[in-house]
């Protein structure tokens, strides 16, 4: 007997719970930035002028921390100083559009001139842009540029490039946004945008470092560094209370690539200028690259360490020898665990 359910009848009903599921998410984005917009409104008045700069810091940093206990990360200072933007840049709360995320939001308040701000949110409405193609064209001056295009087919390949070279809007792909997780009071999962091999490696080589001992103490898994309304994720952070400082580490399933050292570098000069206490030395990045053909390991060293904490570094930190030997043991154990469930299942 053949199948019941024809292509035609599946491709209707997986048309309507798409729609269902991107109205969900509409609805519960425009609760957040219309919430977020009243907060930034409330915020303002509480302030007052100029004149009262040093109270409306410490208003700030108080409302941040009772905010953040009870209600998670997304109200962290920086963030509430973006809803206070936010009111003073749409100060019309009717002329919200439903359509635009925080996000979005968060990246045409970037955009200095008024008319261009308003042009980037009816363009985001009308060809339905994500955050990556609002970005991209706000970056490559699309206002501007389509300003100074002459005639109708020159506006419309300016138009047309984006499409090109960033693919569009998915509820699937913003349901997880982690500003709409954290409206909801829903916990981040730390596996959420991991692959079932990358976090078993993860657990692995945390468990072998922590057995190595030589000072380690775990900090954090999945640790999440957020500026200008991108999130970033660093597999582990560790603190070495021999060498005096943090020992970050990224894990990449793939090939080595320079964006992949570029990254790290970016997370040690985070931890240097914003986490570092004082007595601290600088933090050192390591990133575990397990390919299929090789295992490769790269320390981003800090930047004009001396002789002395060089040698102090080799002695306490694994060595490139042992993590190699950890990463395909456990890579080994875990790909055979792997194949021996499919035959299981078969």
């Amino acid at each position: 007997m053949g199948e019941l359910v024809d292509s035609g009848l599946y491709e209707e009903v997986k048309t309507v719970l798409e729609l269902a599921r991107s109205r969900a998410y509409a609805a519960v984005n425009f609760a957040m930035v219309e919430a977020y917009w009243h907060v930034g409104r409330l915020i303002v008045e509480r302030q007052g002028g100029e004149e009262r700069a040093e109270y409306g810091k410490k208003l700030l940093q108080d409302l941040s921390k009772r905010l953040t206990e009870e209600y998670g990360k997304g109200f962290d200072e920086s963030n509430l100083r973006y809803m206070r933007q936010f009111y003073h840049t749409f100060p019309n709360c009717d002329a919200l559009r439903h359509e635009l995320s925080w996000t979005h939001y968060r990246l045409i308040m970037k955009v200095e001139n008024e008319t261009a701000r308003l042009f980037y949110v009816d363009e985001c409405v009308k060809s339905n842009w994500s955050t990556r193609q609002l970005e991209r064209q706000i970056n490559s001056f699309f206002y501007e540029r389509l300003l100074s295009s002459r005639g109708i087919e020159a506006k419309k390949a300016v138009s047309a490039e984006i499409f090109t070279k960033e693919p569009g809007i998915s509820p699937l792909d913003i349901i997880k946004d982690p500003y709409v997780l954290e409206f909801l009071g829903v916990n981040h999962n730390e596996y959420h945008f991991e692959s079932d091999l990358e976090k078993a490696l993860i657990t692995h080589i945390q468990r072998f470092l922590l057995e190595l001992g030589r000072g380690f103490t775990f900090e954090s898994r999945q640790k999440r560094i957020s500026f200008d309304g991108e999130h970033f994720y660093v597999d582990l952070v560790f603190y070495n209370y021999i060498l005096k400082c943090f020992v970050l580490i990224d894990l990449k399933t793939g090939k080595l690539t320079h964006q992949d050292i570029g990254q790290m570098q970016m997370y040690v000069n985070y931890y240097t200028r914003e986490l570092m206490n004082e007595g601290d030395n600088p933090p050192i990045g390591i990133v575990l690259c397990a390919d299929k053909n090789e295992s490769v390991v790269k320390f981003t060293l800090p930047e004009g360490d001396t002789q002395i904490y060089t040698s102090k570094y080799k002695l306490y930190l694994p060595t490139e020898d042992e993590l190699l030997r950890e990463l395909e043991t456990e890579r080994a154990l875990i790909t055979g665990e792997r194949a021996l469930s499919l035959e299981r299942k078969k």
